[in-house]
């Protein structure tokens, strides 16, 4: 299946299963494509009126692929501790967007100037580890957020550091994605 058919089904099961989740259709069908099936990792990012409206997703590819996507775009729409969840009302207008994770690569850095000299802004994903507790911004935040300094230090923050606090003992892995999002006609 070619990657734009692949971002065309994965968009088609993200809104059937929040859909579903709402009770206005049936279950989502995962369908017998082997690339559905085989284990991976992906966001479901909902946007409405151009803001962000729900974004969950998977590090790990502990599960096929298909039900990652439905699983996190169910969990997006009514599960994301920043927004209510999502309603009936609401559906027809939210934009959903679908990012595929390639396998997170660990960066060795000594230092935050090494880490941020590493860093490819636009491109890449990063997960910041600290002890129990990690975050990660997908590749898109770099929009918000186009400094490799200011990224790294609002991903402290997410991961409930100072954004001050030295990288020491601080582990990085970085990934890229194959993003696909709904055309803004499919959205409504």
């Amino acid at each position: 299946m070619p990657a734009t058919e692949l971002g065309r089904v994965l968009l088609a099961l993200a809104r059937q299963a929040i859909a579903h989740h709402l009770g206005l259709a049936p279950q989502p069908v995962i369908g017998d494509d082997p690339r559905l099936a085989e284990r991976g990792a992906a966001f479901v990012t909902l946007r409405l009126d151009g803001q962000l409206r729900g974004c969950i997703g998977s590090m790990r590819r502990s599960r096929a692929l298909g039900e990652d996507v439905v699983a996190n775009a169910v969990a997006a729409a009514s599960r994301d501790p920043r927004f209510p969840p999502l309603t009936t009302d609401e559906f027809d207008a939210v934009h959903i967007e679908v990012s595929l994770l390639s396998e997170p690569d660990f960066i060795e850095f000594s230092d935050e100037a090494e880490l941020l000299r590493q860093l490819r802004p636009h491109e890449d994903g990063l997960i910041l580890f600290a002890g129990c507790r990690s975050a990660t911004f997908l590749p898109q935040v770099w929009g918000q957020l186009p400094e490799p300094r200011d990224f790294l230090a609002a991903l402290k923050h997410k991961a409930g550091l100072a954004p001050e606090r030295p990288v020491d003992g601080l582990m990085a892995a970085r990934y890229t994605v194959q993003k696909w999002e709904e055309a803004a006609q499919e959205a409504s």
